[in-house]
């Protein structure tokens, strides 16, 4: 397992709340949301491949300690603290989740630290949705959405919901009309983050949203599980021919193309 220090760290204070933020790299900023259990190592590497692309990639730590593994034990006990967390609305449907105020403050800061026209952001599983709640915010102008999982998909209405407050979607839909467009990822068969989910995206902000939906069915030329989940970490396969590869290098071009200068 690799160490930290190839990162560099600053403490972050928006909203009375503070929170170490790592990072590295040189150029325009892009905002790397971890998933549970935390900032996990296939997480930070995702990172490090950001910032070999000419981004300077910032890694905020949102809950649990840095380069701890994937475990599903991690995973149940950090998902269980983040259910009684006030920060993290987890089963609500048609509200916002009050920690995206922090993170549309770090999109600022960001923006006023790298320069450019804006910054993009890149959310996965339970931060996944906050992508677009940060939406809102206008230096934010390349939002990725992978495999959004909140609300947790407990019931017909929690698989279509986005976890997004009305006010907070009719301005980033407002904002998509305006130019900016937004990536969304997820496997084909994943229940943590449903079809329906996509289905709701793709009404709301119709040809503003890519949506890239991997194969994971049954019999899949891949054999990809069906309980793949985590498209950009987790389950990512570094190899040229294989979807998730190309699905990373359809996020970094989408980096490139809206924060480049010559993208």
């Amino acid at each position: 397992m690799k160490n930290l220090t190839d990162f560099e760290i600053f403490n972050f204070t928006a909203n009375g709340e503070t929170r170490p933020v790592y990072y590295q790299g040189k150029g325009p900023g892009v905002i790397l949301l971890h998933e549970l259990p935390g900032m996990i190592p296939e997480c930070l590497d995702l990172g490090r491949v950001i910032a070999q692309e000419g981004f300077t990639v910032f890694l905020p730590l949102l809950f649990g300690q840095p380069n701890q593994p994937f475990t599903i034990p991690n995973t149940l006990v950090a998902a269980a603290k983040i259910c009684l967390s006030k920060e993290f609305y987890c089963f609500a449907q048609n509200k916002s989740s009050p920690i995206t105020n922090w993170l549309k403050a770090l999109c600022s800061e960001v923006k006023g630290r790298c320069g450019g026209e804006g910054v993009g952001a890149i959310g996965m599983c339970l931060t996944g949705g906050f992508i677009l709640s940060m939406m809102t915010e206008p230096s934010l102008i390349a939002p990725v959405a992978s495999q959004p999982s909140l609300p947790f998909p407990v019931s017909k209405g929690h698989k279509a919901a986005l976890g997004i407050s009305p006010e907070e979607l009719a301005i980033a839909k407002a904002r998509t009309e305006e130019g900016i467009s937004l990536l969304a990822l997820r496997f084909s068969e994943d229940k943590t983050c449903p079809a329906e989910r996509f289905a709701t995206l793709r009404r709301e902000f119709g040809k503003s949203v890519e949506t890239i939906e991997i194969d994971s069915s049954e019999g899949n030329p891949y054999a990809i599980p069906r309980n793949a989940h985590s498209v950009l970490t987790v389950h990512f396969v570094d190899h040229p021919d294989h979807p998730t590869y190309q699905a990373r290098q359809g996020v970094l071009a989408f980096l490139k193309r809206n924060l480049s200068e010559n993208g």
